[in-house]
């Protein structure tokens, strides 16, 4: 069935939207996989000697530092006070926690993430949850309501072929799977007619601007300063082959006079880099220049770092730059600070976002809205607390029961699963039981 002339030309308007993304796409990825091409004045490298660029990817260590921290631990019901076990089944059904760290790194490389939600035809009780590629999708925002009114997603584009051969058009009411034709227009291959009355794919947005829908890379201020330490880098490297060996002279000596022991003439290169020289030309004179230092380039890289740092508030270790001495725990979370408020806003902001997609995937399950879709999303702290402090902690809050938090208070601030608590509660129930048994002998033997 040929597409409708009206959904035409909504894919074909979307289809381009993607079209300008997809330069600026391929850029950021490059520089978070660290391919990058490095641009260079060409006064202190030539062309030729482009082989020896390297690239400090500091990049994937602002994106993957962050999205490390976004670990989502249970979601709320609206109106319950614990976590409920049927967004957790879901959740794990559609293996979200390896998913949602890779939607994560595609979300803070490329500055917007997008996940799917509609039916499992292979299990209707846990409807499918997808993390998309952004470079795959392009939607349509009522801006007014902050709303998805329409989306597309294009893929697999044949070897040589600039044209995309499948997309799925998202409406409110459907979803359409569609096929190029010969001709270049689509043809509908299947649809699910759900009439949700909104589009099931929910926009993630880094660091988002009023007024602007497209997001921000986490790379973004990091990007120039990776690319002038990869010069530095690059010029050390070269450097380090031609001027980090202390250079020879010779003078009143002819090439002529570098022979080996059967008078055959020796290589240039072997000559110059010889341990010992010696000639039979009485009149040549030898000597050596002293080694440069290349100190100057350590110091320029490492001030790059500093810049790093200074704008992304990675701590200087994540790059590279360590101390002789371990840093003590309560050093380690002042020099966290700047990183943990970072993914904690960012915790605020994509915590909306996969509330969202847990209410599309509860009206796809129950077949009803959740109410007012208020799911609040609960994380792992997104700290660097080490074990002992932490158990201390909770330890003094405990305080064998007196204290505010109860035994599974602990249990949720020590981020355990709602597995892992209910194998906790099956031990307890086991040492009860067996303490009882063995106060029901003591009484026997007493008798």
């Amino acid at each position: 069935m040929a597409l409708s002339r009206a959904d035409s030309d909504l894919v074909a308007g979307l289809g381009n939207d993607l079209v300008q993304l997809s330069s600026a796409d391929t850029r950021l990825d490059r520089y978070y996989e660290g391919s990058q091409r490095l641009e260079h004045i060409g006064l202190a490298v030539p062309p030729e000697l482009r082989r020896f660029e390297t690239v400090v990817n500091w990049n994937r260590v602002a994106v993957d530092s962050v999205a490390d921290r976004l670990s989502v631990k249970s979601f709320i019901l609206p109106g319950e006070e614990t976590a409920s076990e049927a967004l957790r089944e879901g959740w794990d059904a559609n293996n979200l926690d390896s998913e949602s760290v890779i939607h994560a790194q595609e979300t803070l490389t490329l500055g917007r993430g997008y996940v799917t939600v509609g039916t499992n035809e292979e299990d209707r009780e846990h409807p499918l949850i997808t993390v998309e590629s952004p470079r795959e999708i392009a939607v349509d925002i009522d801006k007014r309501h902050r709303r998805i009114r329409a989306a597309v997603r294009m893929y697999d584009t044949e070897p040589g072929e600039v044209l995309p051969r499948f997309a799925t058009l998202y409406l409110p009411d459907s979803t359409q799977w569609l096929e190029r034709d010969n001709k270049g227009g689509w043809t509908v291959l299947d649809r699910d007619d759900h009439n949700l009355g909104r589009v099931p794919i929910v926009m993630f947005l880094n660091r988002r601007r009023l007024g602007k829908w497209d997001g921000v890379s986490e790379m973004q201020d990091v990007i120039p300063l990776v690319d002038a330490a990869a010069r530095s880098l690059t010029n050390l490297q070269i450097a380090g082959e031609t001027h980090s060996v202390p250079q020879k002279w010779v003078v009143s000596a002819s090439k002529g006079d570098f022979v080996d022991s059967t008078g055959q003439p020796i290589p240039a290169w072997e000559s110059y880099y010889s341990a010992i020289w010696a000639t039979g030309n009485k009149d040549a004179k030898m000597g050596q220049f002293a080694a440069s230092d290349l100190k100057n380039f350590h110091d320029t890289v490492n001030h790059y770092g500093q810049l790093v740092s200074s704008v992304t508030g990675l701590p200087l270790r994540y790059l590279g730059q360590t101390s002789v001495n371990p840093a003590a725990e309560g050093a380690i979370r002042a020099d966290e600070s700047r990183l943990v408020l970072n993914a904690e806003r960012k915790q605020a902001n994509f915590g909306d976002g996969w509330g969202w997609v847990m209410g599309l995937y509860e009206r796809f399950r129950t077949g009803e809205w959740v109410s007012g879709n208020r799911i609040k999303t609960e994380w792992h702290d997104a700290g660097t607390p080490t074990f002992a402090q932490k158990a201390d902690a909770l330890t003094k809050l405990y305080a064998g029961g007196q204290g505010v938090l109860s035994r599974e208070g602990v249990w949720d601030e020590l981020g355990w699963s709602d597995a892992r608590k209910d194998r906790e509660r099956e031990y307890f129930r086991n040492e009860s039981r067996l303490a009882i048994t063995s106060l029901e002998k003591d009484v026997e033997q007493v008798v």
